[in-house]
């Protein structure tokens, strides 16, 4: 049974405690607050302590009750306990352990589990402690501690690449390796920026290196120029700790110096210093980007000043005011009378005119008020138009010289005065089907000879025109060129067809038995030389110049005696003035292109190696032993006595077509495909000496006259032959006479080609020319 002592106690204790929890909790709010409670193993509810209490009030018989108050009897009672009491007291006492005095006893296996390490035994057998990890929780003051540090130290992480871990923390324990995601997770990764994202990885963890607030907040300061601490004042207020305290008596009672009161010389000199520089523009004022960009615009800008040459000059009478605008009359105004505006047909015909041919710019219109009248459409125009005139306005009088053009010009003979030429055509030679390709006339004048596309060589008798001798060549190639023998001794004509160059003695009235016989003896001479072995001999294996032969008994009995072989088309063929050598031309034939043959020798050489361009013709020098050889686009000449280049003349041609040498040999006319003819004098300069444009066409062929006459000619594409009369004087100071006399028309134009060459007579002032028509033609 309990004292009352006891019992009063404890009732004043519930009641106290029941007041003051109706205190705490009348006000209070309960929602979710007992959702992080204490295990519910402890919790014992409030109406069980009541039927707890209410009971051991109750049960006084009970075993509890009686323990209780049997154990309060025993603490409040005075008797000294047994020996059993206090042994169980010093039982309790030993598992006690006094740590800090004044504060209570702490059993030892409680203190054993409130350790934070443990002590294990290393590799030598001594302790070794082993603390638990902190594992910090929201409201602890390590809650910004970072995870595990690696303490590799400074090896590098690459040497882990092969191990699933990527170094080892404080206690020795392996730190994994994160893991990475595909590439997909990647791309997210980038398009899904974190805050604080800066795509690098940390070498010691792996991990994305990502910055924090505080971070991201130092780097914007410093970015922005700030002071990276916050709280940092770079400008805090001056302490002014020696004019704040007045002293009594000064520290110092000298007089102040002069050179306070003097201005610094060192100073002066900087100053002075600055201002040259400024003046020498080195020092410039600070400009801002925009002002300083739109200077240097400016200065690219190109400005023209038209008047910034113009001189003041003093007024004179020669001098010419700018024109004025004569004044408006009634038609412009904007309410001009009925008689100025036009009806409904004159504005129609206005209309219709053409602007440049208008009387007037405009029409005139009537509007009631000044308010209505439209801006002027042409203002712009009208403006520049007037600015035009004053620019082009004259400013002063100029005396002009009255000087007839035509004084200015060269005075030449009159062509009537340098007769004889040639002016209408004679006789018109027919037989030829297609084009008559080459026209040569005997050196006796008598005989005139043509080669044609249809491969036929005629022989005509030149005054009358009658067809004397004929001859087929080739079925396949064309005749391109004939050429008669210079010398009167033998008549000897040279046709090509092809790679072959037939030597023939065409029958004539005007050849006797002892000519024919002499000239069929000068073709034959050269078969008993060769025969003699008197020719040099030909590499083995190698395709000799030219091969020397009999044509055959068809062309042996019609009269050609001899044919040569070359290695290639033959377009031109050229005589030396003796008559012994002859040159041909292959343009296609390269390096073997130009040849040289022997007539008296059967013999063929090639006298070039190595040719610069394509060879087009070849001419013998009249009187020296030179030979020229016309390319495209130069003239080269040769020294066959000393076989050394002479002289290489300068056309400025595109295309050379013919060539040919005066008389005299000091002089050269060369014709070219872009219509141009070209006299050069070859002491005087290797240019031209002048150039003459007269067709509209390419010139295909160039003549001098080789008897003696002062005439030169051209045949050209366009159906036309130009006739120039062309002196040499014998004085080489002065400059040679070329005049154009005369313009033949005759031959028509058969697809896009008309005169194809021209031919002198060996005495009188005719020429005979030869056509794409098939005709060639006398002109006398």
């Amino acid at each position: 049974m309990k004292s009352k002592p006891v019992e009063k106690k404890r009732k004043a204790r519930d009641e106290e405690s029941d007041s003051e929890a109706d205190d705490e909790l009348a006000n209070g709010l309960f929602d979710g607050v007992l959702e992080a409670s204490e295990d519910e193993e402890d919790y014992i509810p409030s109406d069980e302590i009541d039927d707890v209490d209410s009971e051991s009030e109750v049960s006084e018989g009970s075993e509890d009750a009686e323990e209780e108050e049997g154990d309060d009897d025993a603490l409040l009672s005075d008797d000294i306990p047994s020996d059993d009491e206090m042994g169980k007291l010093s039982k309790d006492a030993e598992e006690l352990e006094i740590t800090e005095p004044g504060v209570d006893p702490k059993p030892k296996h409680q203190e054993e589990e409130d350790r934070n390490y443990k002590v294990v035994k290393d590799a030598n057998g001594g302790e070794r402690y082993v603390y638990d990890e902190i594992d910090p929780v929201y409201d602890s003051d390590d809650s910004d501690a970072q995870g595990p540090v690696n303490t590799i130290g400074n090896i590098p992480l690459s040497f882990y690449d092969s191990y699933p871990h990527i170094g080892y923390d404080i206690n020795g324990k392996k730190i994994m390796r994160p893991a990475t995601g595909d590439a997909l997770q990647s791309l997210l990764d980038t398009i899904e920026v974190p805050k604080g994202w800066t795509g690098l990885t940390d070498i010691n963890t792996g991990n994305p290196l990502n910055l924090t607030q505080e971070e991201l907040e130092l780097v914007r300061r410093v970015q922005h120029g700030l002071v990276p601490d916050e709280g940092y004042d770079p400008y805090p207020d001056t302490v002014e700790w020696f004019s704040s305290k007045q002293e009594t008596m000064p520290l110092s009672a000298a007089p102040e110096p002069k050179r306070r009161f003097l201005p610094s010389k060192n100073e002066a000199k900087q100053v002075m210093k600055l201002v040259r520089a400024i003046r020498e523009g080195r020092i410039l004022p600070y400009k801002p980007p925009e002002e300083r960009e739109r200077e240097e615009e400016e200065k690219e800008e190109v400005q023209f000043d038209l008047w910034q040459d113009e001189e003041p000059a003093a007024p004179n009478p020669m001098h010419i005011p700018a024109p004025k605008l004569p004044p408006p009359g009634y038609e412009m105004s904007y309410n001009p009378p009925e008689e100025y505006l036009p009806t409904k047909e004159e504005r129609e015909e206005w209309e219709k005119t053409d602007p440049e041919d208008r009387e007037k710019e405009f029409l005139p219109q009537k509007f009631n008020s000044l308010r209505k009248v439209p801006a002027w459409g042409t203002l712009v125009k009208e403006r520049f138009e007037r600015c035009m005139d004053l620019y082009l306005a004259p400013r002063v009088r100029k005396n002009r010289l009255n000087i007839d053009p035509n004084s200015l010009l060269p005075k030449l003979p009159s062509p009537a005065e340098l007769k004889p030429f040639p002016t209408v055509v004679q006789t018109i030679f027919r037989g030829h089907e297609g084009t008559v390709r080459s026209v040569a006339i005997d050196p006796t004048g008598v005989a005139l000879a043509t080669g044609g596309s249809d491969g036929t060589v005629r022989v005509w008798e030149l005054l009358t025109g009658r067809q004397v001798w004929s001859v087929k060549l080739s079925s396949e190639d064309p005749v391109y060129t004939v050429r008669w023998r210079p010398t009167k001794d033998a008549f000897v004509l040279a046709a090509s067809a092809g790679e072959d160059v037939f030597l023939m003695v065409p029958p004539h009235s005007s050849v006797t038995p002892t000519l024919d016989q002499a000239s069929r003896d000068v073709l034959a001479a050269g078969f008993g030389y060769a025969t003699n072995g008197q020719q040099p001999a030909t590499a083995p294996g190698k395709e000799p110049a030219g091969k020397w032969a009999r044509p055959g008994t068809k062309l042996e009995d019609a009269g050609v005696l001899v044919r040569v072989t070359v290695r290639s088309a033959v377009k031109v063929i050229t005589w030396h003035r003796r008559g012994d050598h002859f040159a041909t031309v292959s343009p296609e034939g390269q390096r073997s292109s130009v040849a040289i043959h022997t007539l008296s020798k059967h013999l063929t050489q090639i006298p070039f190696r190595k040719l610069h361009g394509l060879a087009q013709t070849v001419v013998f020098h009249p009187l020296k032993p030179l030979f020229f050889v016309a390319t495209m686009r130069t003239v080269r000449c040769y020294d066959l006595q000393k076989v050394e280049l002479v002289k290489i003349v300068q056309p400025g041609a595109k295309w050379i077509s013919s060539l040919d040498i005066h008389s005299g040999g000091d002089h050269l006319i060369v014709g070219s495909y872009d219509r141009r003819l070209l006299w050069h004098d070859l002491d005087l300069s290797n240019r031209p000496h002048k150039t003459m444009r007269f067709h509209p066409k390419a010139i295909r062929a160039v003549r001098f006259h080789k008897g003696g006459l002062p005439l030169f000619a051209d045949a050209s594409d366009d159906g036309t032959l130009q006739i120039f009369y062309g002196k040499v004087p014998n004085d080489q100071l002065e400059s040679p006479t070329i005049v154009p006399v005369k313009q033949l028309k005759g031959h028509k134009v058969v697809n896009q080609v008309g005169v194809v060459d021209i031919d002198w007579h060996p005495r009188e002032p005719w020429c005979v020319s030869a056509g794409a028509d098939g005709t060639a033609r006398l002109w006398m």
